[in-house]
């Protein structure tokens, strides 16, 4: 591993993100790739939340999706039997920088709501 792995940059932003609230639970994600022989594939899986705030979350995925990718979430709603499928786009990605592995590293992927 190379220290650069680490060197995440931080940018000077004006967004409020104080409003961010720990949410740790596994969650279901769809995205569309596009242009198909059949139409769009779909291609679904399991996440990780880490994060939620009003405008975006912050998950764990065992793939890189693109920048600008486009991906239905089920948000968990304090109903365990509810959850909320909202649209989210990709911002940006980060490989996990401590994994020992070669083979499904995961990614850190912020994500910011579609309204």
């Amino acid at each position: 591993m190379t220290p650069i792995e680490w060197e995440w940059p931080i940018r000077d932003s004006y967004e409020n993100h104080s409003e961010r609230a720990a949410l740790l639970r596994p969650i279901l994600y769809e995205m569309t790739a596009p242009e198909t022989r059949n139409g769009n594939l779909v291609r679904g899986g399991k996440a990780l939340s880490l994060n939620i705030s009003s405008g975006g979350m912050l998950i764990l995925m065992d793939q890189a999706p693109n920048i600008e990718q486009v991906l239905k979430v089920y948000v968990p709603t304090p109903i365990t039997t509810a959850e909320t499928p909202t649209l989210a786009e990709v911002r940006w990605i980060r490989k996990f920088p401590i994994w020992n592995s070669n083979s499904h590293v995961p990614y850190f992927v912020g994500l910011k709501f579609m309204f």
